[in-house]
């Protein structure tokens, strides 16, 4: 940097830098525009994760939950599968009046999938096989109850494995001619051992190689309640603890648990809330 020894540019120099402190400590103390400053979108479907904006340190709920908001002004919430109606956003800005924000949930179509030739006792497990499912899914629930203030979510997320999808989220599934519940991610067929990217930032906070239904599970949080999950894996290269950056390989995709072939079965959501992943790939495209 080059200096200036010319006193008027110094003086110059010092004038404007008041200017612009005064300018800067005028709007820090200004009322803040409530209006303009809460952004929502006007609709959203079912199955997606909504991002908002409001002004920092407001207090943000919904649907009864306080909803943590970013140093910049960022909230995010998940709107289920079978939601309906508006999803209500109550938003007190700091030295404001609370207001009411509403966003219109547009529904979607469910086909049936019938998925046949999986194991019988993943469709219809006997008892004891039933007691693990239920620990394991306690384990899962443990697991997505809390959350970091990382900031992964915010990314544009990427695909983990690039393949045809073979599931997609909230279709109806029929196993072996016997119905179960709407399938909860997106699944892509893709072949063993192929290596499964971190799709965003995050914590891994459950790494599980063998569970009944799932096979080789991960979970990671990537912040402000938003997680995904890795299913069916056949290896696991990450354990609890381990932060991960966009793009790092956290394992391999197999058939573990309850398939019939080699896929990536990719779940995401917003604390208990399921979200479509091929809704949130949208938002980066």
């Amino acid at each position: 940097m080059i200096k200036s020894t010319n006193p008027a540019a110094v003086t110059l120099r010092s004038v404007a830098f008041v200017a612009f402190w005064l300018m800067c400590a005028s709007l820090a103390w200004a009322e803040p525009a409530a209006d303009s400053e809460i952004v929502v979108p006007a609709h959203v479907q079912q199955g997606a994760l909504v991002y908002a904006r409001v002004p920092p340190d407001s207090r943000v709920t919904y649907e009864g939950r306080r909803l943590d908001v970013t140093d910049y002004g960022t909230v995010v919430f998940g709107i289920g599968r079978d939601a309906s109606g508006n999803a209500r956003l109550h938003v007190a800005p700091p030295r404001a009046a609370e207001r009411v924000v509403d966003v219109e949930i547009r529904p979607r179509d469910w086909p049936i999938e019938r998925v046949n030739g999986v194991p019988p006792k993943t469709v219809s497990p006997p008892p004891d096989i039933a007691r693990r499912i239920a620990r394991e899914q306690r384990k899962v629930t443990a697991a997505r109850a809390s959350t970091t203030h990382g900031l992964g979510f915010a990314e544009h997320f990427i695909w983990p494995v690039r393949g045809r999808i073979s599931g997609r989220f909230g279709n109806q599934r029929v196993y072996n001619g016997t119905p179960g519940s709407a399938h909860s991610g997106m699944d892509i067929a893709v072949s063993k051992g192929t290596p499964v990217k971190a799709p965003a930032a995050g914590t891994v906070v459950l790494a599980e190689p063998d569970m009944y239904l799932t096979g080789g599970t991960i979970l990671i949080d990537h912040g402000y309640g938003v997680g995904s999950n890795f299913l069916h894996l056949s290896k696991l290269n990450v354990a609890v603890g381990d932060t991960v950056t966009q793009g790092d390989i956290i394992g391999e995709v197999g058939a573990t648990g309850r398939a019939t072939g080699p896929h990536l079965h990719w779940g995401m959501t917003w604390f208990s809330t399921r979200i479509d992943p091929l809704l949130v790939l949208k938002r980066g495209s």
